[in-house]
């Protein structure tokens, strides 16, 4: 199967703070759903970051290394174009636009589309999360966590992406908030086949939802490995998830 993301031997670093990626390997098939691992400060934001372009946001730079989405280089390709080729992103804390209605912010997130796509694209959304609907003429800034990672996704799914990247979906959310986001989150890998990288602190949750995973230490690649061996292996939940994995679904997400 060819490969939606590639990224080979890449190396970030930040101005202040030295390297913080180094000589990463890592691919995700089309179609594919991947999982990344690792403690806070492995290096995960960073790989985001580097795959999306928005890394000068942060006063960071690839300094060594290659990305390719769909065979093409992104080095040098802004943020804005990685999005008009195919790429979505749910970042960390969601980041919506509180003083925008729902429906608004659904609305940012179609830019890309052709302006007689947008209704498609609206109802597509709220069929998957109907609750979007019924809040739609509300401010995003009232809605409760778990309805603000709802649009965060909605927004980002909008666009139809062909890759989704998704950045702690789970953080501050109740475990069975969580569960019914990640059963949507399948069925849009079943129903449109986007290909989608999952950074995920809870490893548990994370490996009975992707077919393989990356657990990244010290910003490296420490291993790499289908979900099933890592969830069977607890030498290596232990070294470098410190047991992560032997959690129940969500009780992390909890904390």
């Amino acid at each position: 199967m060819s490969a939606a993301l590639e990224i080979e031997g890449l190396s970030v670093a930040y101005a202040r703070k030295g390297l913080a990626l180094q000589d990463v390997n890592l691919s995700v098939p089309k179609g594919g759903i991947v999982a990344l691992l690792g403690a806070n400060g492995a290096g995960k934001t960073t790989l985001i970051r580097a795959v999306t372009g928005l890394l000068d946001l942060h006063h960071g730079a690839v300094t060594a290394g290659q990305i390719r989405f769909g065979g093409q280089s992104m080095l040098g390709v802004p943020a804005h174009k990685r999005v008009r080729l195919g790429m979505g992103q749910v970042p960390e804390g969601r980041l919506v636009f509180k003083h925008l209605s729902v429906e608004d912010n659904l609305r940012v997130g179609a830019d890309i589309l052709p302006r007689g796509q947008l209704h498609e694209g609206l109802e597509a959304v709220y069929t998957l999360f109907p609750r979007l609907r019924e809040r739609r003429q509300q401010a995003a800034g009232w809605m409760s966590g778990g309805e603000q990672q709802m649009l965060a996704l909605g927004r980002a799914m909008i666009g139809r992406p062909q890759l989704l990247l998704v950045d702690e979906l789970s953080l501050g959310l109740a475990p069975l908030i969580v569960k019914d986001i990640y059963k949507q989150l399948r069925v849009i890998g079943e129903t449109l086949g986007t290909t989608m990288l999952v950074v995920e602190q809870n490893a548990r949750l994370a490996l009975d939802f992707a077919e393989s995973a990356y657990i990244i230490a010290g910003g490296r690649i420490a291993f790499s490995g289908t979900s099933a061996e890592i969830a069977a292996s607890p030498a290596i939940q232990q070294s470098y998830l410190g047991g992560a994995a032997e959690l129940p679904a969500g009780e992390e997400a909890a904390r």
